[in-house]
């Protein structure tokens, strides 16, 4: 296990969780902030709705943390008791540690989370890393996972290997390559100022996963029996959305499949269509 290697200065983290702070105080809604201890560390999680809804896990991608999650978190808390996670190792308020993606260290790490909620079964949306993760997750404790939402999964199809040399020259061009680098991920779709600082900030202060995140082999992903939702943007420069749909929709026929052909990687967290999938799978 990896500690103390997320941040590459304390500087660096002390900026990127003051902007954390900021982006909470702004959030116009009732909610609880609020660590759970683990034996991997102290987890930081973002809690909003009735506490007799349904609960709904939520897991963010690598190299951010639960404020990608702040305007949906208003949408689901109307009918779920939803709880915003801060993964392990990733720029946010949980611990640095950083354990094996190849083990069952955070599968286990979420069942203790789940544990000290109370929380026995639950909905869960996780994108990117977070997508993987609930993977990870449902398919070690199945019983777990009521409903699972699947949005630019890691582990399912190939990674683009052309993305770390188009990383590479959008950064040699400065702050303006890297900006464009975070429009051509979020599919050529404008991002907020305040967010695109923030990813920026980000960038210059976080140490990025060198691990190669593991795929999973088919006989796992046939695990997965709880309905299941996947959303893939065509425009997605990090990973082969149409390999990840198909091999998906081949082992699960019961998934719902959708290629949003307009996003990219970040931006294919539709609520409203999240919602409905989630009320028309209640049926």
């Amino acid at each position: 296990m990896e500690m103390g290697k997320v941040f590459k200065t304390n500087e660096g983290k002390n900026d990127v969780i003051k902007f954390y702070d900021k982006f909470l105080q702004k959030l116009a809604l009732s909610y609880e902030k609020f660590y759970v201890d683990t034996k991997y560390g102290k987890t930081f999680i973002i809690a909003s709705g009735e506490k007799s809804n349904p609960p709904l896990i939520l897991l963010h991608g690598s190299g951010m943390n639960s404020v990608m999650w702040l305007r949906d978190i208003k949408e689901y808390s109307k009918t779920y008791r939803v709880y915003a996670i801060d993964m392990l190792g990733e720029p946010g308020k949980s611990d640095e540690n950083r354990p094996s993606l190849s083990g069952s260290s955070y599968a286990e790490w979420l069942k203790e989370v789940f544990e000290n909620l109370s929380v026995e079964r639950a909905n869960i949306i996780g994108i990117s890393l977070g997508a993987w993760l609930a993977i990870k997750f449902s398919v070690s404790y199945p019983e777990m996972a009521s409903k699972l939402v699947l949005l630019c999964p890691s582990g399912v199809g190939p990674q683009k290997k052309s993305f770390i040399f188009k990383a590479i020259a959008y950064g040699i061009l400065g702050e303006k390559g890297i900006d464009k680098l975070y429009y051509k991920v979020n599919g050529n779709q404008p991002i907020p100022e305040e967010m695109l600082k923030y990813q920026k900030l980000i960038g210059k202060s976080f140490n990025y996963r060198k691990e190669t995140i593991p795929v999973f082999s088919d006989n796992e992903l046939k695990l997965l029996t709880m309905p299941t939702v996947l959303f893939v943007g065509a425009k997605d420069i990090m990973l082969h959305s149409d390999k990840t749909a198909r091999r998906l929709g081949n082992l699960l026929p019961h998934a719902q499949i959708n290629i949003l052909p307009k996003a990219g990687h970040s931006n294919v967290n539709d609520v409203n269509k999240i919602v409905e999938w989630f009320n028309f799978s209640d049926q």
